[in-house]
């Protein structure tokens, strides 16, 4: 028999309802606090039993067991907006969609889109002027946006639509976060404002989407894009393929982990390189020394490697998840600990990626530290912002890949330095996003060899 977790050290309790007060008013915070407290530190939320887990070994046992450990009921409630996708499926079923949908997300495959996502990034600097003030944030989620439309539909998709997916979205995103203060008490069903927002906003979107696959599947046209690769996709034991609603769900998926998350660790890139001129000054020069002045294709990726590191040391500071939960199904173990059915487990990638046993100096901000030696030796379950075990993140290759060719494709452009004084305030909702948006100002770099016009994006491939 192993020790109760709940006679383990653990944050002082201020509140009938625990430690939830703690955790609603700064989760980064009270988190990060109960790193101090050892490798599972007990919790209670309301009446729900619960534990954050510090210990690498004890983060990827839970990750790796994917049937004793469930998405926990947070998650949960995001079936309203993703149904039974790959994100907040369970067992049987989930195991069969992502056999189906693997090989769509293969590298070369995905490789593919990598001209896409250069061009539309092209096609937003025209639009730029030096001086000019932005909200960055703002900037990126259009963009990210865009390109993965682009994929997953191939045509360009209608204006409307697109605000109709941007808008369910961003609901949904501020849906969550009042829910998450709320601990998931309050219904969906029950007639808040919110609630009302947030279920019609998702209507609009299922009626975006349903459309789409409607369009797809009564069109002759030959794409070879994401969504027609779903509808191909065939099991091989049982031919079976997924059905619309499915389809819908996936595509619901793609959408949000497939544009939010990008757009997100993009904002931060610029908010970090503007904080570290001597980051940007060196990124500027792998930049001209690489490309030339040319637009960056997927070939280049090899040849920046300070590229990447900005973009790893950034998703260390600013995961694009900074808390993953999981509930028991069952009466287990985690090391020697017993864990209760029914245990809410916490495991928070922001607290992680800033524990100073495994980063020395981890509030800094040091894309040099990413070295072939000191990614071999970092332990897993420390770094891991695209999740880990059989439900890492189905599109870690397509985000990677994006986020590397849009720094290049900007930062070889222009500047972004941040406007003084304007609040950047973390947002721990589903995703780890700037609460109001992140205001800049951009600066043309002058004396870039010429930057090729901007080429019509072919609506096939």
């Amino acid at each position: 028999m192993g020790q109760d977790i709940f006679e383990l050290p653990a944050p002082p309790i201020n509140s009938i309802v625990g430690h939830l007060v703690d955790l609603g008013e700064d989760p980064l915070g009270f988190l990060s606090r109960c790193r101090d407290y050892g490798d599972i530190v007990p919790l209670r939320l309301g009446l729900t039993p619960a534990c954050l887990l510090t210990n690498p070994e004890y983060i990827e046992e839970v990750l790796k067991n994917r049937e004793t450990f469930i998405k926990s009921r947070g998650f949960r409630v995001l079936k309203t907006l993703l149904g039974e996708g790959l994100l907040t499926a369970e067992g049987e079923s989930w195991f069969w969609q992502r056999r189906l949908a693997q090989p769509v997300f293969h590298q070369k495959r995905i490789n593919e889109y990598g001209q896409i996502m250069v061009e539309y990034s092209n096609r937003m600097l025209q639009a730029w002027h030096d001086g000019e003030i932005h909200d960055i944030h703002a900037d990126m989620m259009q963009l990210t946006l865009a390109i993965v439309m682009k994929c997953i539909f191939s045509a360009d998709v209608d204006a409307g639509e697109a605000k109709v997916v941007a808008n369910a979205l961003d609901v949904a995103m501020h849906w969550f976060e009042s829910k998450r203060r709320q601990n998931f008490l309050v219904w969906e069903w029950f007639p808040r404002p919110e609630n009302i927002r947030y279920t019609h906003a998702v209507a609009e979107m299922d009626a975006a989407i349903y459309k789409l696959i409607s369009d797809r599947r009564q069109s002759s046209e030959k794409t070879n894009d994401l969504l027609s690769m779903l509808m191909e996709a065939r099991d091989e034991e049982t031919q079976q393929q997924m059905d619309d609603k499915l389809l819908r769900d996936e595509v619901a998926t793609l959408m949000l982990a497939g544009h939010e998350t990008t757009a997100n660790t993009l904002s931060w890139t610029w908010m970090l390189l503007s904080q570290h001129p001597e980051v940007q000054e060196k990124l500027s020069a792998e930049l001209n020394q690489v490309l030339q002045g040319k637009l960056p294709t997927i070939q280049d990726l090899s040849r920046l490697p300070y590229t990447q590191q900005v973009i790893k040391e950034s998703m260390r500071l600013y995961p694009p998840v900074s808390l993953i939960g999981r509930e028991a199904t069952q009466d287990t173990t985690i090391g020697d600990y017993e864990i209760s059915q029914g245990t809410t487990i916490m495991i928070s990638q922001w607290v992680m990626h800033r524990h100073p046993k495994y980063f020395p100096n981890p509030e800094a901000f040091q894309p040099e530290r990413w070295t072939e030696e000191f990614e071999k030796q970092l332990p897993r379950g420390v770094y891991f912002p695209f999740g880990d075990g059989p439900r890492i993140c189905i599109g870690k290759g397509f985000a990677q890949m994006e986020a590397a060719l849009l720094l290049a494709t900007i930062a070889q452009r222009f500047q972004i330095e941040l406007v003084p004084g304007f609040p950047i305030v973390p947002q721990p909702s589903i995703t780890l996003r700037p609460e109001y948006g992140i205001k800049v100002q951009i600066k043309e770099i002058a004396n870039q060899a010429s930057v090729p016009e901007q080429k019509q994006v072919p609506v096939t491939r």
